[in-house]
């Protein structure tokens, strides 16, 4: 599947999870939608630019499991939760019911609120290794509180990779009458998703990491009866629109000023590319793959694992605990020497290395890891035992 990419021959790439990779007949109408727009702007963003956003959502809303006036797009969940976050009516003592397991822009921006707020954000620990999904849920609600007004979790980490409880979690928050917001940034095209199903008040993914699509490629999911209570997170021209669109929600949040919207566009393009394909097969043998290797890796780096190793708990990618005083200096030289790319990553005072593994990749490109790291090992001081 590489020839489908746009990807360097020069690096063995194991970092999807960062930032994805766009295949090149989706990258293609990424091109034609912005010359699209360059041919004539004012049609564009006057007449064609709603169906066309419309056909994008009504595509994408069949795939993720929800309405089509139910989402909209956003450059990344960061600026989705953001927009959540800017309609919340916390108090001071209120609580945010989180874990330490959460992506750290998002850390960041629970604490910028908190101290706006007088809000108090609960980085509520997991302990590793996982040892079963009860554990998890057991440990999640020991920070619960009746201080607790909002829950905010990631449904799949980027540092630790592990796929969360998610379901189990919103339906035990709406017994206790909490909001629910999940990050699942990982979680299009990389696992299961029906977020009918899910039943969080609201939810955020990616569309740019494993559905493949141009960067800067996000949605976000809003409950119906919260719709009207969302703020725009920039007032534009949809507010208080002169031509209200078929709802307020959408008018709020898609029309917010100038900017291109091709990657959001693609949207169709993206599914048709996955369905033609059979892109849940070779998800299905990537995931494989990433179990196949784990505990080999941990083996050789003489670490454990973090979870139990199956689907359950990992997707399409694992992260190894490494012990090295000098992450930093680590990735540099696996990138400069080894030409790996692929993240080396702390949280919570353990260093973490984190393959990702797509359809583009082979057990090869693994065996290009295994054999650096046993250089390293043998070679250097940036590994410790």
């Amino acid at each position: 599947m590489k020839s489908h990419f746009l990807l360097t021959d020069k690096i063995t790439f194991l970092n999807h999870g960062s930032f994805g990779a766009c295949p090149k007949p989706v990258f293609q109408e990424f091109q034609r939608f912005q010359y699209e727009l360059e041919c004539e702007p004012v049609f564009f963003m006057q007449k064609s630019l709603i169906p066309y956003l419309k056909t994008a959502r009504e595509s994408l809303s069949e795939f993720v499991g929800c309405e089509a006036s139910d989402l909209f797009f956003t450059p990344n969940p960061t600026f989705a939760v953001n927009t959540i976050m800017r309609s919340l009516n916390l108090q001071p003592g209120d609580e945010i019911l989180s874990t330490n397991h959460e992506y750290g822009a998002l850390d960041r921006t629970w604490n910028f609120f908190c101290k706006k707020t007088g809000a108090k954000y609960i980085r509520q620990n997991i302990s590793l290794p996982i040892i079963s999904k009860e554990q998890i849920l057991e440990e999640f609600w020991k920070g619960y509180s009746s201080k607790t007004k909002v829950v905010f979790i990631n449904q799949i980490s980027s540092a630790t990779a592990l796929v969360f409880p998610v379901k189990e979690i919103c339906d035990k928050a709406q017994e206790l009458g909490l909001i629910t917001i999940v990050d699942g940034a990982h979680v299009p095209g990389h696992i299961d998703l029906n977020i009918q199903d899910l039943n969080p008040d609201y939810y955020t993914g990616t569309l740019h990491k494993w559905m493949l699509a141009p960067k800067g490629s996000s949605f976000l999911y809003v409950k119906k009866e919260l719709q009207n209570d969302l703020d725009p997170l920039v007032v534009s021209w949809g507010y208080e629109s002169v031509m209200p669109g078929e709802s307020q929600f959408l008018d709020y949040h898609e029309y917010n000023g100038t900017k291109d919207v091709s990657a959001y566009l693609c949207t169709p393009t993206v599914i048709d590319f996955l369905s033609e394909n059979n892109w849940s097969e070779k998800s299905k043998a990537s995931k494989q793959i990433v179990l196949d290797n784990y505990q080999r890796f941990c083996d050789l780096l003489n670490t454990q694992p973090i979870c139990p190793i199956t689907n359950e708990f990992l997707g399409q990618m694992a992260s190894i605990p490494i012990k090295t005083n000098k992450p930093t200096e680590l990735k540099e030289v696996l990138y400069d020497k080894y030409k790996i790319q692929i993240p080396v990553m702390p949280l919570n005072g353990t260093i973490y290395l984190r393959y990702s593994i797509n359809a583009y990749n082979s057990q090869e490109d693994l065996e290009v890891l295994y054999k650096a790291l046993q250089d390293i090992i043998a070679t250097t001081d940036l590994i410790q035992f």
